[in-house]
């Protein structure tokens, strides 16, 4: 099915279940309580550019099972298009616990096994009008890991020819991956058909071989991006084009679950570059939004509107 409009979002990659304790500084193992909300990076950009108003839609696939059922229904009550992520008939639907010990450890344990159903797409059932169509066409690393999904990616990006804006989300996560050095190869090749990258000191290492934010930008740029991006924790982020550099500090907050707010970040830089703001203006706006997010407890559900983020701005968030 075609788009009858252009979407202003349109992301590829991993979609599941997040169960996050309801206690915190506590293992696992002596959890009482937990919620259950939509996650996945890709899923919580989508969910975080809906929430400003824009045409978002996901690329995914889910099982055939409660669990899939939930996510579908709450992509739709979260205003993200779900008509690109079919049911898988044999995967099951992927879950995501974490622990939260704030302010800066909240591990994670993913269950993927065999597979996730995000990593079953195909090439053939890509609507390639709609990725060549798409405003802003997000996807990340993970997406690279494993086939067919791996394919399906490339795909897309060859249709798409990097049109801007065609945004990287470095995202590396070494469970993901048998081997470091297939990471790297297959990160730098998706980067010869992105414009934006987007990544912390650790994923551009991965991406580009270098952790010095300057140098690793510089890198990126070379590659042939039009914007590079590297956030670096508590020294905020840096953001390079080949006329500009800016560099912006965090916005500090009592951090109650750290593990969405490069996800809100991601959907905050996306409207940012739909509304055509200056690079500082975007990146203020996605510390706050990232800010906000970590927070509190959720990630899909904990993100922001336009005018929570602008009323921190106003009263002192610059």
């Amino acid at each position: 099915m075609t788009a009858s409009s252009p979407f202003d979002v349109l992301a590829i990659g991993r979609l599941g279940v997040d169960i996050y304790p309801l206690q915190d500084a506590v293992g696992l193992e002596d959890v009482d309580t937990f919620g259950k909300y939509l996650g996945g990076s890709a899923a919580n950009v989508s969910v975080a550019a809906a929430r400003y108003g824009r045409r978002s839609a996901l690329i995914a696939r889910v099982g055939d099972d409660p669990f899939g059922r939930y996510l579908l229904r709450e992509l739709d009550r979260l205003g993200v298009d779900n008509r690109f992520v079919p049911v898988d008939p044999t995967l099951k639907t992927p879950i995501t616990f974490c622990e939260i010990f704030p302010p800066d450890d909240f591990p994670l344990y993913f269950y993927r096994e065999p597979k996730a159903p995000d990593l079953n797409v195909e090439p053939s059932e890509l609507d390639l009008d709609a990725v060549r169509a798409a405003r802003i066409f997000w996807f990340t690393a993970t997406g690279l890991s494993q086939e067919p999904s791996r394919s399906a990616h490339f795909t897309a990006l060859e249709a798409r020819g990097r049109t801007p804006y065609t945004v990287f989300d470095l995202d590396y996560r070494p469970m993901f991956w048998a081997d470091p050095a297939e990471a790297a190869v297959q990160v730098s090749a998706a980067l010869e058909h992105a414009t934006v990258a987007v990544g912390n000191r650790e994923e551009c290492e991965v991406a580009v071989g270098e952790v010095e934010p300057l140098r690793a930008a510089d890198a990126l740029l070379e590659r042939g991006v039009s914007l590079a991006i590297v956030k670096q924790g508590p020294k905020g982020v840096l953001a390079r084009t080949r006329t500009e550099t800016v560099e912006v500090p965090p916005y500090f907050v009592d951090v109650v679950n750290g593990l969405g707010a490069g996800d809100a970040f991601g959907g905050a830089l996306c409207h940012g570059l739909l509304e055509g703001w200056d690079l500082e203006r975007i990146l203020r706006f996605a510390n706050v939004a990232g800010a906000i997010v970590a927070s509190r407890r959720e990630c899909s559900t904990a993100m922001p509107t336009e005018s929570e983020v602008a009323g921190i701005l106003t009263e002192g968030g610059r």
